[in-house]
C-alpha cells in the first residue's frame, strides 16, 4: 500500500472513476493518505461523487507520471469518517481547512477495501499490488 499512496501522492491529481447509473463519471482528486493500515480519500457529501458511491461503491483510480509510469487502482469505497480521520486528512493536506473543518458535517472520507493496484511503465513491465 505504500507504494500505491506514495505514486498518488507524486502523481496528484489523481482521477477516480464511479458510474451514475450506465454512465461512467471520472473526476480529479487530491488527498490520499494512511490511516490506521488503509488508505483513505475524501470528499463533500452534498457532491454527485458521494452520492454515486452510495449506490454502488466499486471505485477505480487512474494516474500516471511524468516519465510514463502509471497506476490503476480498483476496490470498493467504504466510508468511515470520525473526528480523528477527518483531523489527519486536514493534517496531510492543510489547505483543505478552508473548506472544511472537523466539526463540519459535509467533510466525508472512505477507504479501499479489497484493493487492487497494477502499476505499469511504458515498456511493459508489470506489477500487481493488493492490500
Amino acid at each position: 500500500m505504500d507504494e500505491v499512496l506514495k505514486f498518488l501522492q507524486d502523481n496528484s491529481p489523481f482521477f477516480l472513476a464511479t458510474v451514475d447509473g450506465d454512465v461512467p463519471k471520472v473526476r480529479p482528486f487530491g488527498l490520499a493518505m494512511e490511516f490506521e493500515g488503509k488508505l483513505y480519500f475524501g470528499t463533500n457529501n452534498k457532491k454527485s461523487v458521494y452520492q454515486q458511491l452510495q449506490v454502488n461503491p466499486k471505485i477505480e483510480i487512474s494516474t500516471a507520471s511524468k516519465t510514463g509510469e502509471w497506476l490503476r487502482l480498483k476496490g470498493k469505497a467504504v466510508f468511515n469518517t470520525t473526528p480523528q480521520i477527518k483531523q489527519a486528512a486536514l493534517d496531510v493536506v492543510p489547505m483543505l481547512k478552508n473548506v472544511y473543518s472537523v466539526e463540519d458535517s459535509l467533510f466525508e472520507l472512505f477507504y479501499i477495501e479489497d484493493a487492487e493496484a497494477t502499476l505499469k511503465d511504458m515498456k511493459g513491465a508489470a506489477k500487481t499490488i493488493t492490500f
